[in-house]
């Protein structure tokens, strides 16, 4: 894939990240590092795909040799190994230039060790052949007297193979190998992949070894032809012994690839025909006669490229470099799309999980007649508050990314609440008691010193004032609430009114010697002011303590039927 491609996918997947970051219910700190890391590692990918394309060196070819346009379909052969000088028809490696035929492109590559530069400037040269290219590798038997050093010339083209499979190239692998015989040239015998017969392919047809040696025009042809299959069972099985197990083609898992053909052809003696090579050994091994040099001169005979096999390699890229960089893309898209469509459903389902608790627990304490439910319907109350001032800051401001994508199940939650929040009433006291009675409203500065919910010494007088002036009212809850002005955080205001409720309501117990069951002890905090915060006398008025009595059914029987006493009236209240 070209580098162009490959930087915009690198920009595309931390975009995607940076975005998929931000709709996860992280923390703030914890979003910024992990955007600073996806950053990072951008930057990192995209300095090295420029460093390694600038490293490359685009192919040099002989003068006035190009490739051919990127529109070009055939097969586009990498040929390296043995007689290329005789392949290309050049006198030495620097002349070499690329071969096209009817049948396809051939590429040589002089030096083993470059063949994956070479893939990859050809690719960056001509990316649209990255589905067409393959390797063809060259054994000539004459061309070699040392077996050591063609094994280790086979195990170099294994490594290079690797090496380009190890990057996402791996190429098909053509062996194609010319054997010298007295007889002239041959067509072409082939082994594809998997197949144990050999095939001859000869003037567009593809033959059976049988079936070509009959087709003999005459005797002595025929012959010719039964001499040409005694060497072909020569070849196979030199190149058995000598080539075939040292690329262990057959073990996959060594990262080599396998051999999509084998081919062999017999050619008149060229140029790199030496003198005690290996296959004359090998020939004199098999029939225990010395090789005779043939006088004819065939120097400038040139080798044949093995048009007829071309068929089997692939000509036609199944998708462009751009086409596949969209996909992978796309797919990147996909896979980022499902993390936060996932994550948001799970974000909305808590969300509705905690409203619809909140609500149950809510209508829970409303409907019971325990004296105890009116603390745990305020302080439900004040949670519901909290879910509503959230939902409607989400209405208002848009909700977050975490919620959104199309998920977002808080709009449907809101009447709910609403409604909820808006039918809660506070009981009143039936029209037949004194308006004097309903009523009694303490300033917390005279019972407490600020920020304490400690009685002072002196606030016994306005105690005793305020439990002289109640009139009990048989059934009824003594309602001790504790307000407090917005200074402060809303914890501590909720924790401190609520402390100086239950001061008010230890001593009024003590004196009276009331029933626990008669009382009932809330904070409500600067959830209820009864004037703006904003001036001091403001909020001195919302610093208050009240007292106020509630009909509760069955409330303070025991308190009424003992001591005589009614239950107290149900507002604890500050004067400011």
């Amino acid at each position: 894939m070209p580098g162009i491609h490959r930087q915009g996918l690198w920009l595309w997947a931390g975009a995607l990240s940076l975005l998929l970051i931000a709709t996860l219910p992280l923390a703030a700190a914890v979003q910024a590092i992990a955007a600073l890391l996806v950053s990072a590692l951008v930057m990192v990918g995209w300095r090295r795909i420029s460093r390694a394309t600038g490293e490359r060196t685009q192919l040099q070819w002989s003068s006035g040799v190009s490739l051919p346009a990127g529109s070009y379909r055939h097969p586009v052969v990498l040929v390296v190994g043995d007689c290329l000088a005789e392949l290309f028809e050049a006198s030495s490696a620097e002349q070499l230039a690329p071969r096209v035929t009817g049948e396809g492109c051939y590429v040589p590559v002089p030096d083993l060790s470059k063949l994956p530069a070479t893939v990859a400037d050809l690719l960056l040269e001509r990316p649209e052949w990255g589905g067409q290219l393959s390797i063809m590798w060259v054994v000539t038997p004459s061309a070699h007297t040392d077996g050591a050093v063609l094994a280790n010339q086979i195990q170099s083209l294994c490594h290079q193979v690797a090496i380009l499979r190890k990057r996402g190239t791996p190429l098909p692998l053509l062996i194609v190998s010319y054997f010298h015989s007295a007889s002239g040239a041959s067509p072409w015998f082939s082994w594809e992949a998997e197949e144990t017969s050999v095939r001859v392919r000869e003037a567009g047809e593809c033959l059976s070894l049988s079936e070509w040696q009959r087709r003999g025009k005459d005797p002595e042809h025929q012959a010719d032809r039964l001499r040409t299959t005694v060497q072909l069972n020569a070849a196979v099985g030199w190149l058995n012994e000598a080539c075939l197990p040292e690329m262990d083609i057959g073990n996959p898992h060594q990262g080599i690839a396998t051999a999509l053909t084998l081919a062999v052809a017999f050619v008149p003696r060229t140029e790199g025909t030496r003198d005690g090579n290996l296959w004359h050994r090998c020939l004199q091994q098999r029939t225990g006669l010395s090789y005779i040099r043939d006088g004819a001169n065939h120097a400038s005979a040139s080798l044949p490229f093995p048009d007829a096999l071309l068929h089997l390699l692939p000509g036609r890229a199944p998708h462009s470099p751009r086409s596949r960089a969209v996909v992978i893309g796309v797919w990147l898209f996909v896979l980022a799309a499902c993390v936060a469509l996932i994550s948001s459903a799970r974000q909305n389902t808590l969300l509705i999980r905690q409203v619809t608790d909140d609500l149950r627990r809510y209508s829970t304490a409303s409907l019971s007649p325990d004296s105890a439910s009116v603390s745990q319907r305020q302080e439900a109350l004040m949670v519901l508050r909290q879910d509503a001032q959230r939902l409607d800051h989400y209405y208002r401001q848009g909700e977050p990314w975490s919620l959104g994508i199309g998920l977002y199940q808080g709009e449907r939650l809101r009447p709910s609440l609403l409604a909820a929040i808006n039918g809660h009433r506070i009981p009143t006291v039936p029209q037949g008691v004194p308006d004097k009675h309903r009523t009694v409203r303490l300033d917390s500065l005279s019972l407490f010193n600020s920020g304490s919910a400690q009685l002072k010494p002196e606030s016994t007088k306005f105690l005793v004032n305020a439990f002289a002036g109640i009139k009990a009212q048989p059934g009824w809850l003594i309602v001790i609430t504790g307000h407090t002005d917005a200074t402060g955080s809303d914890e501590q205001n909720l924790r401190l009114s609520r402390a100086r409720a239950a001061a008010v309501h230890d001593w009024i117990q003590h004196m009276g010697d009331i029933p626990s069951n008669c009382f009932a002890v809330q904070g409500l905090g600067a959830s209820e002011p009864v004037a703006s915060n904003d001036t001091e006398q403001g909020r001195s008025a919302n610093r208050r303590v009240e007292i106020r009595l509630v009909p509760e059914a069955g409330a303070c029987q025991s308190s009424t039927t003992a001591s005589g006493l009614q239950p107290l009236s149900h507002s604890a209240t500050p004067n400011a």
